[in-house]
């Protein structure tokens, strides 16, 4: 397939541009799902199953935590503690107050 580029206009070529990455990704995609294929298939052969091998590696997802901040201005606004402090925590905390004083 020969594509002459400098006959290209540029939203031609950023329209290319997209569909190869998509065509890149759909391919990764389809590589990683018969990889795991493969492997699963060796894991029945053994007389296990995948998730038994790995221990169910790159499946669990950590759970949401419950809030543990509350906003003292507006207790609609929550934070769980964890992850980038929000704007109105850190204006809590430079305005004199404690965490303890916004735990819910």
């Amino acid at each position: 397939m020969d594509i002459d580029f400098n006959n290209l206009s540029l939203k031609e070529l950023k329209d290319l541009q997209s569909q190869v990455a998509k065509a890149i990704a759909s391919y990764e995609d389809r590589q990683k799902k018969k990889a795991l294929a493969e492997l699963e298939e060796k894991a029945r052969e053994m007389g296990f199953s995948l998730s038994e091998l790995t221990g169910g590696a790159g499946k669990r997802k950590r759970a949401s935590a419950p809030p543990k901040y509350a906003n003292p201005a507006d207790p609609s606004q929550t934070w769980t503690g964890r992850g980038r402090r929000p704007k109105w925590m850190e204006e809590a905390l430079k305005a004199g107050k404690s965490p303890d004083d916004m735990l819910i």
